[in-house]
């Protein structure tokens, strides 16, 4: 007997068995076993069990769901995917920012949805989007190449610098060389602050000593902060001397300039990380061998994707860390926008920061969205066209 026999014929005796006097059960027991083959005692369990609720009738265990509103999902699905995926932390410290720019881009929500949104927890954001959440797993190749000339004379960083105040910078450069190296090809440049985040790129054709000290001076001219450290890996493009007579001949404030240990990407680690969230996810891992495609991108990094990372992407930034017998316990700060920590700062003058307020003001995430996927849209076009021409 197969087993959706069984189940039938437990289900059309099961309601005589109970019913029936103790010599009658005995008798239809002894058949039970007899034509389905089971033991004695295990028969028994299953006559005397319960039957099954009907499963279309069945409600969902525990308290009701708060967030089921479509509406509300709508909206936070938007926010999501505007702000590139972000990690359910971030997402939630970035809602009460951006709401009230989706209501001016969208349609105004009700008092109660709002509420709801604002108060929603990262967990309940990571169970919401778990349908549509959308994982990248990618490598890239490195593309370090060692400066030997002057590593006696940068010294490498062994104390931490001073992370509470504005101006201590890593750098580091990122290669659009797709899966080859060899050639010439796009670089991007990095600067992250690492007291505020403040993050800037730049693109430079073949990462020369030159070019990039051009860039360097072009990103200091846009910083609402002056640079006052600056920590780089061993490559060649920053170990020259032309970066370091522009850091250290200065006569009124000199720029700490050091470097990394070699193979340790851990000592620039806050530069690291943005070369995955600020580069990455924006270009991929296109070979852009183009030499116009470097205003382009410096079109791009220096206006929308500069003001969208810097004003509306909160970041995390690690409070304490101890250790516990093998493990290490990690607590970090409620995410906060770059801006959101400059305007907190004590060492940005009351003039700058209003000047960063002005700015803020005049910003929609959205709009600035829009107008990243059109000069990205721009940018990929350019790159095809030699494909599209033959």
């Amino acid at each position: 007997m197969v087993m959706k026999s069984r189940r039938d014929y437990l289900k059309a005796i099961r309601l005589r068995y109970l019913k029936a006097y103790k010599k009658a059960k005995s008798s239809i027991l002894h058949e039970f076993c007899i034509n389905c083959g089971y033991n004695r005692k295990y028969a028994i369990r299953l006559l005397n069990k319960k039957p099954p609720q009907d499963t279309s009738a069945r409600t969902k265990p525990g308290p009701k769901s708060v967030y089921h509103d479509s509406i509300l999902l709508k909206a936070l699905k938007h926010i999501w995917f505007a702000t590139d995926q972000m990690c359910s932390k971030k997402l939630q410290a970035v809602i009460p920012l951006w709401l009230p720019f989706y209501e001016e881009q969208f349609n105004p929500l009700p008092d109660d949805l709002k509420a709801k949104l604002l108060k929603v927890s990262p967990s309940s954001i990571d169970r919401l989007l778990k349908p549509v959440r959308i994982r990248y797993k990618t490598k890239g190749l490195c593309g370090t190449k060692p400066g030997t000339l002057l590593k006696n004379q940068i010294p490498i960083k062994t104390n931490p610098w001073n992370t509470t105040k504005p101006g201590f910078f890593e750098a580091d450069t990122v290669a659009h060389c797709g899966n080859s190296l060899s050639g010439d090809f796009v670089w991007s440049l990095t600067f992250t602050d690492i007291s505020s985040a403040w993050t800037e790129n730049r693109a430079v054709w073949n990462k020369g000593a030159q070019g990039v000290l051009n860039q360097i001076q072009d990103i200091e001219k846009d910083l609402p902060f002056s640079i006052l450290g600056f920590n780089c890996d061993n490559g060649s493009e920053f170990l020259n001397y032309h970066l370091l007579r522009y850091f250290t001949n200065r006569p009124h404030s000199p720029v700490s300039f050091t470097r990394t240990r070699p193979y340790k990407k851990n000592d620039n680690a806050h530069v690291e990380q943005k070369n995955w969230s600020h580069v990455r996810q924006l270009l991929g891992y296109e070979r852009f061998d183009q030499p116009e495609l470097v205003q382009l991108i410096n079109a791009l990094y220096k206006n929308e994707w500069s003001l969208y990372n810097n004003y509306f992407c909160p970041t995390l930034k690690l409070k304490e860390k101890t250790r516990k017998n093998s493990k290490y316990i990690k607590k970090y700060e409620y995410p906060k926008t770059p801006y959101q920590r400059l305007m907190d700062s004590e060492h940005i003058s009351q003039e700058q920061k209003d000047k960063l307020n002005k700015t803020f003001q005049s910003l929609n995430p959205f709009k600035l969205k829009k107008s990243i996927e059109s000069k990205l849209k721009i940018i990929f076009n350019t790159l095809r066209l030699p494909a599209n021409d033959s």
